[in-house]
């Protein structure tokens, strides 16, 4: 239609390409700067501005308001679509900023009209503590305290981490989840949603050193142990309330009677529990390894914590912890030599009598901890060599033995040896083990070099030792050259920092046989995993799986429940588990120590092991902890195992693995029936979300909208240093010029929603979010306008079915309807949330806004009967009420802000839309006929629209619709709806017979049976017309003719499945009334020359 609605007498239509997903449809970007309540003053400029032209606007809103807008043609749709922006910018209030007056926890009154336009900030306030306070998000059971026979939905919410704010990711992780909450609710389920917070050791440990530092230039160290945990415990009580806050804004529906945290005493109890069972069948072990050591944070991080930096040459990179300005060359391998045993080292130029052996490294400094050269036993250039030793030049009194390895040597790359560092690579260290080499730790764990390196480098930094080597290797003429080399550095992911293998003494966990298990529970169909990408890496994953390293030397965490045993005079060795005792209290520990043969009788004390476990760890326990294990809880009895596990796939064996393999192991279930990964956020331009990108936001942003000096602002309340700050700076600025707009929560659920089609990443334009913010508009204005239909008077039907006495409209709305519930619940149950959204968008925007609202206006009109009048009134009820129900769980504020204003049906005593019962398919409600029919009536309709457009006919346009005597009585029927949706129109009349439309007229064939025909007699010129009409033809006959060609090959009917041979039989006939149609319009533009 030429005008969206601008007051309360419009409605909201507007036409549009009815194919169009809401994931593909262009949708308006933003043009204003964000409003946020620091804009109040702007707003007292504006309010002044508008009062000058405030008369103007009334006079203009009332002679709107008296004219009923109609339909635009397609072609014009864009110049159309520009209209109401510019009008309704003219007409837009004084911004006001909104005060929230609802008592906390009340019912919001809305007893006042409506306000003139969609305002998220006032439409979501009060609604959440409302559905909390009725006991809404907790699970609804029977009478008998069972629960529902539609079913049970359980869903334990991924803690977030107390490290920070939420993120958009978070976001987009609220917003799947509670979609399928809120679905599975008003499908009649019980319903367990339930929310919880991770301590995350490491990350939350590092952020609060970083800030002290940053604050005070003191480190954990300065405070000590207890009360550097209690700090770290006052920013775990400000972020978890941060972050709870941001949860209930973004209306995700938990079950807050239950809130849980990794670290309380229920939880705790639980680690210290599965610990002590694992460690008593030996599944936990101790174990001095080799583990990727975080010299920064100086803690073992795991595996999956450590990012591959992929070089491909020599790279000069810096390093945490040395100073910005110094770079260190990584990509490169340096060759040099070890001389073997009785060669004069100090002696250069070699002589030919001296006997070396040449090697290769990618981390020169290592050398320091070789302790063995590794040739191939089939190796023909050092078979003299085996058994004999080498010189190590800078420690000459340890000697370095030559050995025979088929498994770590390739006798093809570069010199056939290989340096063996058993202490300090992956490699190595399984030689070590093979051929029972010394194990030479060289590093301390703040990175420094001890004794082991010898004086020379004894103290220095690791990477400042990597330079002194090769500087001393070329003095003693050992170094041979340095290239170019392409390599992954393993990097820490949280910290940056350069990973260094070293041996540690820790706490592991025998993986493989709880893999093992998975993997069968899984083939079994226990556990279904999606997309199937995913569930593809699973299976890979598990059959490789290694053992978990599960000790942290942190403070902040669950302390390992193992001690040390220190028998008094004896000292044993703390690297031996067997000088170790687990207990769930200590009196336990003490008992178990007790009955050791080599304590009886013995003086002892224990010594608690300081580190802690791995967070992933006690998140492993998580879907089962929070519900009570290992007591046998009502809660794990009624909500154990769980039904659906939703995370990203960045985190599948992280945690999912762990979750996996600690269920079964604890509970003998798999914990729950469904993993769903989802898509990882990125920005618009594909980049992973950074702080120091400054492409990190803030839901609440967007939700509220901030400006680019906000954004600038939140970059100081993190630990980025100076040069990072500007580097963000620069990111907002270019990203976001004129800041984040006023989204809302509901347009930001949506869009993440429509945005999730089952792939690795999501490239999230920020500023698109608006566009489904212009879409909770459009529904307002739709209500709104509805609202006037039904008048006070009205009171729906007390059932949805249809009375059989509807219109063919009000059939095909309904039908249409009945689509989109049983397309949003398949696409649900399918997790499909792009296809869900596209259903419950399309149905509002193009037919029942685009459609049904328009072509009710004749059948509510005052010379409307009473019993049409109120055939349309119901119609339109149950397409409001069932379609704010179809759109709730992506919109829940707007949907009960509108669904509360509507009138309800007697006997219908439901408090809340979120309680309600969720359309699905009804066969009653379907009227295939009465679809197929009146798309031929739209398709009339957008035909007449396309001719408008084609001659320019912005009104009194002059329609004649030809048909045959059978389809007669229908168009007739339906003149009033084709007037109403045709921009323009003034009048149309049904003819059976072409000779009947006047001369002088534009056509355009519909199908076979059907065409359109315009009156443009005096508007074209003649001569111009007849030709256009000409080509027109030749084009038609040329496809007739190819058609025809296809469909008289001898073999057509053998080869050609039917319903392409009726596709073509019918295509054919069209084609053929557009020969006739063309034709005579032809003639009849030549008998007005």
């Amino acid at each position: 239609m030429a005008d969206s609605a601008k007051s309360s007498q419009e409605s909201p239509s507007a036409s549009s390409d009815p194919s169009t997903t809401p994931a593909q449809s262009q949708l308006p970007a933003a043009s204003d700067a964000a409003l946020t309540k620091t804009a109040a003053k702007n707003a007292a400029k504006r309010a002044e501005k508008a009062a000058k032209f405030a008369s103007k606007v009334s006079a203009k809103t009332a002679q709107d308001s008296a004219a009923a807008p109609a339909a635009p043609s397609d072609a014009s749709a864009k110049k159309e679509k520009k209209k109401p922006v510019e009008t309704e910018a003219k007409q837009d209030p004084p911004y006001i900023p909104f005060v929230n007056k609802t008592p906390k926890g009340q019912k919001k009154d809305l007893t006042e009209p409506m306000a003139a336009g969609y305002d998220p900030i006032a439409v979501e306030s009060a609604w959440y503590e409302w559905w909390n306070s009725q006991g809404f998000f907790s699970p609804a059971l029977q009478p008998d305290g069972s629960h529902k026979p539609q079913g049970t939905f359980t869903l334990p919410c991924p803690p977030p981490n107390v490290t920070g704010s939420l993120h958009i990711g978070h976001g987009l992780t609220l917003a799947i989840q509670d979609a399928l909450v809120r679905w599975n609710r008003m499908l009649g389920k019980t319903v367990l949603f339930l929310p919880g917070f991770d301590h995350a050791g490491i990350s939350t440990q590092s952020v609060v050193e970083k800030r002290m530092w940053k604050l005070e230039k003191k480190t954990r160290h300065d405070l000590g142990r207890q009360k550097f945990v209690e700090q770290v415990m006052v920013w775990k009580e400000d972020y978890q309330e941060r972050i709870t806050n941001q949860m209930k804004r973004l209306g995700g529906s938990y079950d807050w009677d239950r809130v849980a945290f990794t670290m309380n005493e229920s939880l705790s109890s639980a680690v210290v529990e599965a610990f002590c069972r694992l460690h008593e069948e030996g599944i936990i072990y101790r174990a001095n390894r080799l583990v990727n050591w975080c010299v920064q944070l100086q803690t073992t991080i795991s595996n999956l914590e450590v990012d591959q930096k992929q070089l491909t040459g020599r790279t000069m990179l810096n390093v945490p912890g040395y100073d910005p300005k110094e770079k260190f060359e990584f990509g490169a391998i340096t060759s040099f030599a070890y001389p073997i045993e009785g060669s004069d080292l100090f002696t250069a130029p070699w002589s030919s009598l001296d006997e070396r052996i040449i090697v290769a490294t990618t981390r020169p400094e290592t050398m320091l901890g070789d302790t063995a050269i590794a040739v191939h036993p089939s190796d023909p250039r050092y078979t003299h060599l085996h058994g004999k030793f080498a010189t190590h030049p800078f420690v000459p009194a340890r000697k370095i033995p030559v050995v025979a390895d088929a498994i770590v040597v390739d006798m093809a790359f570069g010199t056939g040896a290989v340096k063996i560092t058993p202490a300090h690579d992956p490699a190595d260290y399984a030689c070590g083990v093979r051929n029972k080499l010394e194990f030479l730790n060289i590093m301390n764990d703040d990175g420094t070099l001890n004794e082991n390196a010898g004086e020379k480098f004894k103290g220095m930094k690791r990477f400042h030792a990597r330079v002194a080597v090769i500087d001393a290797l070329k003095e003693l003429g050992l170094y041979i050259e340095t290239k170019d080399n392409a390599m992954n550095v393993p990097v820490c992911s949280k910290s940056g920092d350069i990973i260094e293998p070293v041996m540690k003494p820790q706490w592991w966990v025998k993986s493989k046989p709880l893999a093992d298990a998975a993997i069968e529970r899984t083939r079994a169909g226990e556990l279904r995993i999606t997309p199937k990408q995913s569930e593809s890496e699973w299976y890979r994953w598990m059959e490789d799986i290694q053992d978990w390293c599960i000790s942290r030397q942190l403070w902040w965490g669950h302390r390992c429940p193992a001690y040390l045993i220190r028998l008094e005079g004896v000292e044993l060795d703390a690297n031996d588990g067997a000088n170790w005792v687990t207990g769930r209290t200590l009196a336990e520990a003490q008992e178990k120590a007790n009955k050791l043969d080599f304590v009886q009788g013995k003086k002892f004390t224990l010594e608690q092991d300081p580190d802690v476990l791995d967070t992933w760890f006690s998140s492993g326990l998580w879907p089962f902890s929070t519900l009570g294990w290992p007591q046998k809880t009502p809660d794990m009895a009624a909500f154990y195992p769980t039904t659906l596990l939703e995370t990203g796939w960045d985190i599948l064996f992280f945690w999912v693995a762990r979750m996996v393999m600690l269920g079964i192991k604890f509970t003998d279930k798999v914990p729950f029936n469904e993993v769903l990964c989802h898509a990882m956020v990125r920005d618009a331009h594909g980049r992973k979300m950074s702080k120091s990108l400054g492409n990190v936001i803030d839901p609440i942003d967007v939700i509220e909208g901030i400006t680019l000096d906000n954004l600038h602002a939140k970059l100081l309340e993190g630990n980025l240093d100076d040069k990072e700050v500007l580097k963000a700076k620069q990111g907002q600025k270019k990203d976001f010029p004129k800041g984040i707009p006023q989204c809302g929560t509901d347009a930001l659920r949506f869009a993440l929603c429509a945005y999730t089609a089952g792939g690795r990443d999501i490239n999230l334009e920020i500023l698109r979010v608006e566009g489904y913010r212009k879409f909770c508009n459009k529904i307002w204005n739709a209500t709104k306008f509805a609202m006037l239909k039904l008048d006070e008077s009205f009171v729906p039907e007390i059932s949805e079915k249809p009375t059989g006495k509807e219109s063919l409209v009000e059939k095909w709305i309904m039908h249409k309807l009945n689509i989109a519930a049983t397309e949003v619940n398949t696409s649900l149950a399918e997790r499909n949330f792009m296809a869900a959204t596209t259903a419950v968008y399309n149905f509002w925007l193009y037919e029942l806004c685009d459609v049904y609202i328009e072509a009710m206006k004749p059948m509510t009109d005052e010379g409307a009967s009473t019993e049409v009048r109120k055939s349309a009134q119901n119609t339109l009820y149950t397409c409001l009420d069932s379609g704010l129900k179809l759109l709730h769980p992506f919109m829940p504020f707007v949907t009960e802000e509108l669904w509360q204003r509507l009138p309800r049906r007697p006997q219908d005593k439901c408090p809340s839309i979120m309680m309600a019962t969720y359309p699905v398919q009804d066969k009653d409600l379907d009227s295939p006929d009465a679809e197929k029919a009146f798309d031929v009536v739209f398709s009339i309709i957008k035909a007449t629209r396309s001719l408008a457009a084609q001659y320019n006919l912005g009104f009194n346009v002059q329609l004649h619709i030809q048909t045959t005597p059978a389809e007669a009585q229908l168009m007739t029927s339906q003149i009033p709806t084709i007037i109403t949706l045709t921009k323009g129109c003034k009048e149309a009349a049904v003819v059976t017979d072409i000779e009947d439309v006047p001369l002088g007229c534009g056509s355009f064939v519909v199908n076979a049976d059907v065409s359109v025909h315009v009156l443009v007699k005096g508007m074209v010129d003649l001569d111009d017309e007849i030709r256009k009409i000409q080509k027109k033809l030749d084009l038609v006959r040329l496809s007739s003719e190819k058609l025809q060609k296809t469909m008289s090959q001898g073999n057509y009917e053998e080869v050609i499945p039917g319903n392409v041979r009726l596709a073509n039989a019918e295509k054919m006939r069209t084609l053929d009334a557009e020969v006739v149609t063309l034709t005579q319009s032809q003639l009849m533009f030549a008998k007005l020359k």
